[in-house]
């Protein structure tokens, strides 16, 4: 195996893992505002939104990379 395929697969690797606890971090960000409902102040429920929003998109943005990163590969 090549050295660029090895670097290949650590930063594919390396951005998968990112990406998943991206997800989770959103995820939970959801459920928080999903089990709190009305009784979290507003305020709260703002920062929740765009902590959720900062998650999704940190992962897009890992998604990306590996994407960019595997068609440069072929």
């Amino acid at each position: 195996m090549d050295r660029d395929k090895v670097e290949t697969i650590k930063g594919d690797t390396k951005d998968m893992v990112d990406e998943a606890k991206h997800r989770v971090a959103a995820g939970a960000e959801k459920a928080k505002r999903g089990v709190e409902g009305d009784a979290m102040p507003l305020g709260e429920r703002v920062a929740s939104h765009v902590k959720e929003a900062e998650h999704d998109i940190a992962a897009d943005v890992d998604k990306a990379k590996r994407n960019v990163r595997d068609a440069d590969d072929r």
